[in-house]
């Protein structure tokens, strides 16, 4: 007796699993919404965050923020051991204040050689003027040829030291202008290759975090600080190339992260970076908040599917009967023919192939 009513109930559950299964592996279209979606995955970022590098290499002496701290543009971030750029600086300070002593003696030679430029100008005057009077004379034979050419040949003399004292005159006064500019350009290069081992914040924001510490040996390829805008989150998204050619500015996306599990939120696509990066095969967009979550930190992961196009009250059947991406079961074996149309991860549209009402099997 027991035993027959362990068959009985043993045949009891193969029969609902059979009916259950059965009824599982058929469907029939029913009419719904379907989305079509891309899909990126990528962190939060504060708004114009970036990482805070050295120009030059160095230890670290001191580091003069905390973090957490609000940052204001231009203020000191670190401190690097500077003393041979002190040392570069100071020699640069006394060669420049040489040599303004040097051109304290070409200024006395300017001085000098202004006077003898106006001294064969005002005798070139004189000389021209004889010359211009004599030469009007000499066709009334009042002078003899030789005492023409004499002052001919004092006017052209006059002429000749007037552009030479002016040519030594302009040459010295280059001399100058390039002397100085020299030694003050110098002075200039020493004093901001000094500044560049007192390190500063580009922007405004907030410090997030300090990556190194006193005493560390830092390079210009090591990451000092990481800065960014208070309060104010963006999401950077890596998509695949096979769907950037979908994705346009304004598009809506719908956003999940760990830190918030079983919660949506609102975002819209507000930048495109036009440029794929060759290992990943993949494009960067950026994207803001419409409703942002309470509290958001740098660095957090988001997946994001952005929303292509919907289409409301259509025909669809779930992707899992779809054979090939065309074909579906109908008459149990009988492989149909039918065109799809939207998709998105669960269902497919029916644009022709199949009615309402059809019953349609899933494939083994």
């Amino acid at each position: 007796m027991r035993y027959s009513s362990l068959f009985s109930i043993a045949l009891l559950f193969v029969f609902s699993v059979s009916c259950s299964k059965k009824k599982t592996d058929e469907f029939q279209p029913v009419s719904g919404d379907v989305t079509e979606s891309v899909y990126g995955s990528g962190v939060v970022k504060a708004e114009n965050q970036y990482t805070v590098f050295s120009t030059v290499n160095g230890v670290l002496q001191k580091v003069n923020v905390m973090v957490g701290q609000t940052i204001t543009q231009g203020q000191s971030l670190f401190q690097i051991e500077s003393e041979k750029a002190e040392l570069n600086t100071e020699n640069a300070r006394l060669a420049y204040q040489l040599s303004q002593e040097g051109n304290r003696y070409i200024q006395d030679k300017i001085s000098e050689m202004e006077l003898k430029v106006q001294s064969a100008k005002d005798k070139l005057a004189l000389d021209q003027s004889v010359y211009n009077r004599n030469k009007n004379i000499k066709q009334y034979n009042v002078i003899s040829e030789v005492e023409y050419e004499k002052v001919e040949l004092a006017y052209k003399n006059s002429k000749s030291n007037y552009e030479s004292a002016l040519k030594q005159l302009g040459q010295l006064r280059e001399q100058l202008r390039s002397d100085q500019n020299r030694n003050n350009i110098n002075l200039k290069i020493s004093q901001k290759s000094q500044n560049d081992f007192n390190v500063k914040s580009a922007f405004s924001g907030e410090l997030f975090d300090v990556l190194v510490k006193e005493g560390t040996l830092i390079t210009t390829q090591t990451p000092l600080a990481i800065i960014g805008k208070k309060n104010s989150y963006l999401l950077e998204l890596d998509l695949d190339e096979n769907d950037m050619v979908k994705v346009t500015l304004g598009q809506k996306m719908l956003v999940t992260m760990d830190s918030y599990k079983g919660k949506v939120f609102d975002a819209v696509v507000d930048k495109i970076y036009p440029i794929m990066d060759e290992r990943s095969r993949t494009f960067k967009i950026e994207a803001h908040f419409t409703n942002p979550p309470p509290k958001l930190y740098p660095n957090l992961t988001a997946e994001a599917n952005i929303i292509i196009q919907t289409k409301k009250n259509v025909l669809t059947i779930p992707k899992s009967y779809l054979i090939g991406g065309e074909y579906v079961l109908v008459n149990k074996d009988e492989k149909r023919k039918v065109t799809i149309g939207l998709s998105d991860y669960q269902n497919a549209e029916i644009i022709s192939g199949l009615k309402a009402g059809e019953t349609i099997y899933k494939p083994k």
